[in-house]
């Protein structure tokens, strides 16, 4: 599944996983440049307030829309 990061990126979500030291759920996704991130889940998923409004920091994309 992919998805637009909130400053304008397409990225795809390749797995979930967990942080060994703590068991943190991660989710590790790939920018289109193909270079591999990771980032808690909690904070992948969170709404964040941008210009005064709040938005998805990263938004699900529509198949059409990729």
């Amino acid at each position: 599944m992919k998805f637009r990061h909130y400053k304008g990126g397409i990225y795809e979500l390749v797995c979930e996983a967990t942080m060994e030291s703590d068991h943190t759920p991660l989710i590790v996704y790939k920018a289109a440049n193909g270079t591999i991130w990771c980032r808690p889940r909690s904070v992948f998923f969170e709404i964040i307030e941008v210009d005064g409004q709040r938005v998805q920091r990263f938004a699900p994309l529509q198949d059409e829309e990729t």
